[in-house]
């Protein structure tokens, strides 16, 4: 777990001014529906905020456009420190190298914390006669264009994932861009596609509602020692998501600052990190400046993967 920043003390104005946030209701704008992995990361740690700053951090699930709707929203708040948005990685990271947003994320939002990472999961439905990376991709060669790919839109870390493993592995596999990875998970479990990749499929595989062939992460699931890494098949395919909270251009730093450092302490908590592992999920906190440096690092590699895979925005 990378460890977060120290947090300078505060002095004079700014320092009441941390000292007295919050004094009312904090919305958390979640930039997708309920269910995806994103509501998933932040709920509990919304929950966890309530308890220990002493006022009601409630949820406000901002689904569409990849989750643009959501920062849309946060940036036109008020910068007073009530109003944040937890998003995934690929809309802040993958969306802006696919197409023009209304917001720029790097003049428009502040950095908060990196809070969770999480593993994207190579899940195959039972009805296809598959169980490894490489029989899928046989399946998928003698019958090109049957298989589907459902993810939580255009842009997202499985958007990524499908092309990167098409272009790999020289498959005709079709994408299947959803409002979120809840609805996408929906129709998963129900068969209409047959591949996903959302850390939300990871409760339902031990029922037997899907085949995990393979993770994409640093290091192999500890409940899945035997699934293989995606990188051990193809090790082009190295990217990670996360999940992070970001603020208004405007809101005070000793508030940033403050929140920064009670998500860093939450993280902690040997139970919330137990919920995470049965979600495929990982609290990983960060300060705001190094979920500055991540934000600019993945910005620019996800634009020269973007490049070489020629994706466009469907």
């Amino acid at each position: 777990m990378a460890a977060a920043a120290a947090i300078a003390p505060l002095t004079g104005a700014q320092a009441q001014s941390a000292d007295t946030w919050p004094n009312k209701i904090v919305k958390i704008i979640v930039n997708f529906a309920p269910g995806g992995s994103t509501d998933n990361a932040m709920r509990p740690f919304a929950d966890r905020l309530s308890k220990v700053l002493g006022q009601q951090f409630v949820i406000d699930n901002r689904g569409g456009a990849s989750g643009a709707l959501g920062l849309e929203a946060a940036v036109r708040s008020v910068p007073d420190g009530y109003t944040f948005v937890a998003t995934p990685s690929l809309t802040v990271t993958v969306l802006p190298n696919l197409r023009k947003l209304p917001i720029d994320v790097f003049k428009d939002l502040k950095p908060v914390s990196r809070f969770t990472d999480g593993t994207l999961l190579f899940a195959l439905h039972p009805s296809i006669p598959a169980n490894t990376i490489p029989e899928l991709v046989a399946y998928a060669k003698a019958n090109p264009g049957k298989l589907s790919w459902g993810t939580a839109g255009i842009g997202s870390q499985g958007h990524m994932m499908c092309e990167a493993f098409k272009a790999a592995a020289g498959v005709d596999i079709l994408h299947v861009p959803y409002k979120g990875g809840g609805e996408s998970l929906s129709d998963f479990l129900a068969g209409v596609h047959q591949i996903h990749a959302d850390a939300n499929t990871f409760p339902h595989l031990a029922a037997g509602k899907g085949k995990l062939l393979a993770v994409l992460d640093r290091q192999r699931h500890p409940d899945y020692p035997d699934v293989p890494l995606l990188q051990e098949f193809y090790p082009q395919i190295d990217f990670y998501a996360w999940f992070g909270v970001f603020a208004p251009v405007g809101t005070p730093d000793p508030i940033i600052a403050k929140f920064a450092a009670t998500m860093a302490k939450i993280a902690e908590d040997p139970e919330l990190i137990a919920q995470f592992r049965k979600l495929a999920l990982k609290p990983n906190p960060s300060s705001p400046e190094q979920l500055a440096k991540t934000l600019r690092s993945d910005n620019d590699q996800y634009a020269a993967l973007i490049k070489k895979l020629n994706m466009k925005a469907e």
